[in-house]
């Protein structure tokens, strides 16, 4: 084969830094960009925090940029004039941008989310640590309390470390004793005792069954639900009763098989409706009470509300990050000609404060332009609730304000929208449709919510199948099957009719 040189024309994509930088701010919820900018801040001395008479001045250049320009070319241009002048003015008139040629279109330097002036300065406030305590500490700070044997309390310690988070025993007693006898840690009380029976190891955990909360540590929601109807009042009338229920009707309770009930105990249903009440008031899983995860604060990124003239209008929260500017003071330092370390230094991170400014913008602009369109498209939803929310999918959005799909889903993507109804993620007002009789579409959540409400209107003492309820949303024009019913119902966490049934 005869080798040759050949020329090939070819494009590619290639991804710059900027860009890369632009996504991964595109891509981040409100508390993850808050601390991503904290670490910015940190480490570029070009980067600061705008003060508040700054944040004042230049609110009221851009109304007054307002006023006097009506297209949004016009403003832009003119706010970058006005910034240029500044700028060259606090360098001292040095053409620093004549040494950056990529940074040619970058002049307005003070743009980021804007921050709320009022807001005050909490970096003197000293953490306090935590106060919370968990459902070990609590049973270990019982078991302190009690006096013990140093072989009870080693038993004790082995079996509040195998109660899970909602409080019941996950360990087999027989292999605690295993595990113990084999162990040379158990100090013996009597020389002559060289085993540990399981008597013993079940005498410790009906100990701690008897600290708080009550039915800690029961091996089953029957023993559970025992342990708590022993700790109540003797003097309440269904009590032994209740008691016979989850000793004796266990499985037919569970089941709500009510009828087996009535004839295995020869009751009337209202002594038994009083006695399932008393067993219901019980908390199945008492570990919860101490084992509550932390509440997770949700900042939205973004409001709507009404205006005077009954249009919803949509702003970004002006909390959501702080604003932030280019350090004249350093910038000043700048020398056109010097190409010492330190020169190159300060021009480095100049371009990289510019850079990530002017991404901050692109987020803000990108997640106000994408939330806009979503309200337009959801009005209902805001004016009526969930039954008149309307199908849609990324595609709408992304052909409606030009962006790729991608884009859309990285940008509703841990966002939150704050509604007079409440705070929705910007995902949750996408939904898929069903066909309905009319040649109309009918969204998923909009089905769910009709659903949620036959639910509650139901005859608890017969509820609805979902048979029924496919037959019910077929009368209204919505073709469901039973088994898309079902997958709603079960989203919705609404158990299945037999559950649902009560006596009256």
């Amino acid at each position: 084969m005869k080798q040759s040189l050949q020329l090939k024309i070819s494009q590619s994509l290639t991804m710059t830094p900027q860009l890369q930088q632009a996504i991964k701010l595109l891509q981040l919820s409100s508390l993850e960009l808050e601390a991503e900018i904290q670490e910015v801040l940190e480490s570029n001395p070009l980067l600061e925090v705008e003060s508040p008479q700054e944040q004042s001045e230049s609110f009221e250049k851009e109304s007054l940029q307002d006023s006097n320009h009506s297209n949004a070319d016009a403003e832009t241009s003119n706010s970058i004039a006005q910034e240029d002048q500044e700028t060259s003015d606090a360098i001292k008139n040095d053409k620093i941008e004549s040494e950056m040629v990529a940074d040619t279109q970058w002049e307005d330097w003070g743009y980021g989310g804007q921050s709320n002036p009022s807001r005050t300065d909490d970096s003197n406030y000293e953490y306090q640590g935590e106060t919370s305590e968990s459902l070990r500490d609590q049973l270990l700070w019982q078991i302190n309390m009690t006096a013990l044997s140093d072989t009870d309390r080693t038993i004790a310690m082995i079996l509040i470390d195998s109660i899970d988070d909602s409080g019941f025993m996950k360990a087999d007693l027989e292999d605690v004793a295993v595990m113990l006898n084999n162990s040379d840690d158990v100090t013996q009380d009597e020389p002559d005792e060289s085993q540990i029976g399981v008597e013993e190891i079940e005498a410790v955990l009906h100990l701690i069954q008897s600290f708080e909360p009550a039915g800690i540590a029961a091996r089953n929601l029957q023993e559970c639900l025992l342990i708590q109807l022993k700790r109540l009042k003797e003097e309440h009338e269904y009590l032994p009763l209740a008691q016979k229920l989850v000793s004796t009707q266990f499985e037919y309770l569970a089941n709500r098989n009510y009828r087996q009930i009535l004839k295995n105990l020869s009751i009337n249903e209202q002594k038994l409706k009083h006695a399932v009440e008393l067993v219901q008031n019980l908390d199945p899983r008492p570990g919860n009470q101490l084992n509550q995860n932390n509440a997770q604060y949700i900042k939205p990124d973004v409001y709507v509300k009404k205006d005077k003239h009954g249009q919803w209008l949509v702003e970004l929260n002006s909390d959501g990050a702080p604003k932030l500017a280019i350090n004249k003071d350093y910038a000043s330092l700048i020398k056109r000609a010097d190409n010492s370390s330190d020169n190159q230094f300060l021009k480095n991170n100049l371009q990289d404060a510019k850079w990530f400014i002017k991404s901050l913008q692109s987020r803000n602009d990108t997640l106000l332009k994408v939330a806009t369109s979503i309200v337009e498209k959801q009005n209902a939803f805001l004016d009526y609730g969930e039954e008149a929310m309307k199908p849609l999918i990324l595609h709408d959005i992304a052909e409606e304000v030009e962006m790729h799909e991608s884009t859309i889903s990285r940008v509703t993507t841990q966002k939150f929208l704050h509604t007079p109804k409440g705070i929705f993620e910007l995902k949750y007002f996408f939904s898929s449709h069903v066909s309905t009789d009319s040649g109309g579409e009918c969204s998923s959540t909009a089905i769910r919510a009709v659903i949620k409400k036959l639910v509650a209107a139901e005859n608890q003492v017969k509820p609805l199948s979902d048979s029924k309820i496919a037959i019910l949303l077929k009368d209204q024009g919505i073709k469901v099957a039973r088994r898309t019913v079902a997958k709603y119902r079960e989203s919705l966490a609404i158990p299945p009719s037999n559950e649902r049934k009560t006596l009256m």
